[in-house]
């Protein structure tokens, strides 16, 4: 049974950035995806997770940075990377071009994620990550685009662009550590901290999150495997829509007691409009 049932939210602890003097700092282990900050720059606060599906209005990606979508695909191999990229990459891209408008859509990055899988090394799966954060920053963001696009990223760069997210259960439903979102228009000036993502041979840029009791957090409780949300992680428009949505996994307190671990993949696409 689950832990409590209150069918507009539940109670779970986040994990904020704290003030720290220096640059923040993730270091990202090779083996698992796991990532790593020093305890002194980690602080937890409890917030009510609100249901997203309760809401008279649905979320979008301009207003609070995040939607849900049905998504019905054929695909079963998500743990065949080459066959992820060659064939499940064509089907999000058609997802988020539907659900934008952009004229051109670039998938170019997924992850799986399941904590024993990551544990135990098997099928290239990662840890959910449990700390508020943005997967890209006002830096980060243009960076990307001219790494993966070098010959027209000029071009690019000169119209509006995105970086989407698109993340979905694989095989069951993710009742255990699901995804909570951040409504983008919570977050204040200044909260989004820029911290250095450091791998094996490069170091990247994320925004982590600084603490607001304001915030507002959001999930979808036992999403399907037909299902898909949508988080925008960049926004080259600068016109008040939202422009980064903090993310996080969390331990969901509703879950059954022999709830499933969650596998999830995250696909990462360039939305150019």
């Amino acid at each position: 049974m689950p832990a409590t049932d209150n069918p507009d939210f539940v109670r779970a602890s986040f994990n904020y950035t704290a003030a720290l003097p220096e640059k923040h700092q993730f270091t990202a282990e090779s083996s698992g995806g796991r990532q790593e900050q020093n305890r002194d720059a980690i602080v937890r606060h409890d917030f009510n997770v609100h249901d997203a599906r309760s809401l008279k209005t649905e979320p979008t990606l301009d207003r609070e940075g995040f939607s849900m979508h049905s998504f019905s695909t054929d695909f079963d191999d998500y743990f065949d990377t080459e066959r992820v990229r060659a064939q499940f990459y064509d089907e999000v891209c058609a997802l988020v071009r539907s659900a934008t408008g952009a004229s051109r859509v670039e998938a170019f990055d997924h992850n799986i994620r399941c904590d024993p899988m990551a544990e135990a090394g098997k099928n290239g799966a990662q840890h959910a990550v449990r700390f508020a954060h943005n997967d890209y920053t006002e830096r980060s963001g243009p960076t990307r685009v001219r790494d993966l696009f070098p010959n027209d990223a000029d071009s690019l760069l000169a119209r509006r662009f995105a970086v989407i997210n698109v993340w979905k259960p694989i095989s069951v439903v993710a009742d255990d550590m699901p995804l909570a979102v951040c409504d983008a228009r919570s977050i204040a000036d200044g909260e989004l901290l820029a911290t250095d993502l450091k791998y094996s041979g490069r170091t990247g840029e994320i925004y982590s999150l600084a603490h607001n009791p304001q915030h507002r957090w959001y999930y979808y409780p036992r999403m399907r495997p037909d299902e898909v949300m949508l988080l925008k992680c960049f926004d080259s428009e600068t016109d008040g829509r939202a422009r980064f949505t903090a993310h996080s996994a969390f331990a969901n307190p509703a879950a059954a007691t022999d709830a499933a671990p969650r596998e999830s993949i995250e696909v990462r696409t360039m939305a150019f409009f």
